[in-house]
C-alpha cells in the first residue's frame, strides 16, 4: 500500500502551499537461509533442517516428501521436524518403499525454502 504526507507550508503574505512527499520504502529483511537433507536406511527416511536462524526457520517445519515416478514428483510423505539435541530432524519412518526421492521445505516470511538433492532408497538385502 502506497502513502503519501502531506506537508503544509505557510509563506508571508498568507498563502499555503501544498506539497505531497513520498516516504521511502524500506527493504524488506533478508531471508535466512536454509538447508533440509535427506537420507535412507533401507526404506526408512530421514534428513534435518538446518538454518542461520534455526529458531525461526528449521523449527516445527513442515517437510515434504516427493518420489520420482516416470520422473514426475508425487507427494509421498509428510512430517514437521522436531528438535532432537542442537538438531531440527525429520523421519518418515519405514515407508516400505523403493525409489528415488526428495525432500523439500516451502519458504516462509523471514526463511528461505530448499529442495534436497534427489536420492536412492532400496529395501535393505
Amino acid at each position: 500500500m502506497k502513502s503519501s504526507i502531506v506537508a503544509i507550508a505557510l509563506t508571508m503574505g498568507g498563502v499555503a502551499a501544498l506539497s505531497t512527499v513520498t516516504p521511502v520504502a524500506q527493504a524488506a529483511p533478508a531471508r535466512a537461509s536454509v538447508t533440509v537433507t535427506i537420507s535412507a536406511e533401507g526404506t526408512d527416511m530421514f534428513g534435518v533442517v538446518k538454518s542461520s536462524r534455526p529458531k525461526r526457520c528449521a523449527a516445527d517445519r513442515t517437510v515434504k516428501v516427493f518420489k520420482l515416478v516416470r520422473g514426475e514428483p508425487h507427494l509421498w510423505a509428510t512430517d514437521t521436524t522436531g528438535r532432537q539435541g542442537r538438531a531440527f530432524v525429520w523421519s518418515t519412518g519405514n515407508t516400505g518403499t523403493e525409489g528415488r526421492f526428495f525432500a523439500k521445505v516451502a519458504p516462509k516470511p523471514g526463511c528461505r525454502g530448499d529442495v534436497s538433492p534427489t536420492i536412492r532408497v532400496r529395501r535393505n538385502p
